[in-house]
């Protein structure tokens, strides 16, 4: 299988269903130019609620299954061991290096953190010494098994709608090379296609830094104002996560709208100090409210 059938194959297949108690908190924003999305929890439903959180007996099994039908021959060393363990700690690795380099929210890149951690199993016994192995089919392979997607209801016809509208749409998201192919299995159609700017996006992988930090929505607003002249009060950034999203979009100046329908997914962080005194411009159940408050 390619990795837009692996992608497919094991979609997320319960509903969508928003939290019971959410409800839509629309109203009219006027003066919007760009709309700008997050991706796990507002854009695609994830099984786990974000982009890999499986639990961890789920995650060894899952990786165990992974290295075994790609060809990875483990010792009973190997077979008896905490792989999802050893992977973490290369994953924890990769951050501390950043971290080193000033990164207060270090963000990997998971294909040089799979290239480690198979590297590490051979040197350490617990996998046989293989030829090349490509590290990125096995990313996918793995983050397809413990963090099912699926697109979110309405999805195209909302993208659809605010690129007739002429309104510039791009993405703001924690990501790994993958991310992008959500658009390809799904939707049949790449991001850019679909009106979604290359330009402007922002992709954690690519800068190894991760949300909250507001450096990921600064360079967003930069591109807008450098390749459309649009400013910040011109910009609806909308996700689901109160810490990662709306706070960090709003102190750069962005409009907010807390995608609130999926339970998977919502994370409103009523402990958090900073999300307390953040209020999102909008709340919406579905994304097509956004057509009614734009």
């Amino acid at each position: 299988m390619n990795a837009l059938e692996k992608i497919r194959l094991r979609q997320q297949t319960s509903p969508v269903q928003p939290p019971k108690e959410a409800q839509p908190k629309l109203a009219q924003i006027d003066g919007i130019r760009a709309v700008v999305f997050d991706i796990y929890g507002t854009l695609f439903s994830s099984g786990v609620g974000d982009i890999s959180l499986a639990a961890e007996e789920d995650r060894n099994d899952a990786l165990r299954q992974t290295l075994l039908e790609n060809g990875i021959h483990l010792t009973d060393k190997g077979l008896a061991g905490r792989l999802d363990h050893r992977l973490h700690n290369q994953i924890r690795r990769h951050q501390s290096e950043r971290e080193k380099a000033g990164i207060t929210y270090p963000e990997v890149e998971i294909r040089a953190v799979w290239t480690d951690f198979l590297q590490a199993l051979a040197r350490d016994q617990w996998s046989e010494e293989t030829d090349a192995v490509d590290a990125a089919n096995l990313a996918i392979d793995y983050e397809t098994r413990v963090n099912p997607t699926s697109p979110m209801p309405a999805l195209a016809e909302t993208l659809d709608a605010l690129q007739g509208r002429g309104l510039v749409m791009s993405i703001v998201s924690n990501a790994q090379f993958y991310t992008p192919l959500l658009f390809e299995a799904f939707l049949n159609q790449s991001y850019e296609s679909l009106g979604l700017c290359p330009k402007c996006a922002i992709w954690s992988y690519r800068l190894l830094e991760a949300k909250p930090s507001k450096e990921l929505y600064k360079q967003a607003a930069a591109n807008l104002y450098k390749h459309y002249n649009i400013l910040p009060k011109e910009t609806l950034y909308v996700g689901n996560d109160m810490r990662n999203d709306i706070w960090p979009a709003q102190e750069t100046g962005l409009k907010t709208a807390l995608f609130a329908g999926d339970r998977l997914s919502l994370r409103r962080r009523e402990d958090d100090p900073d999300c307390r005194k953040t209020k999102p411009d909008l709340e919406i159940t579905h994304l097509e409210q956004l057509l009614h408050c734009l």
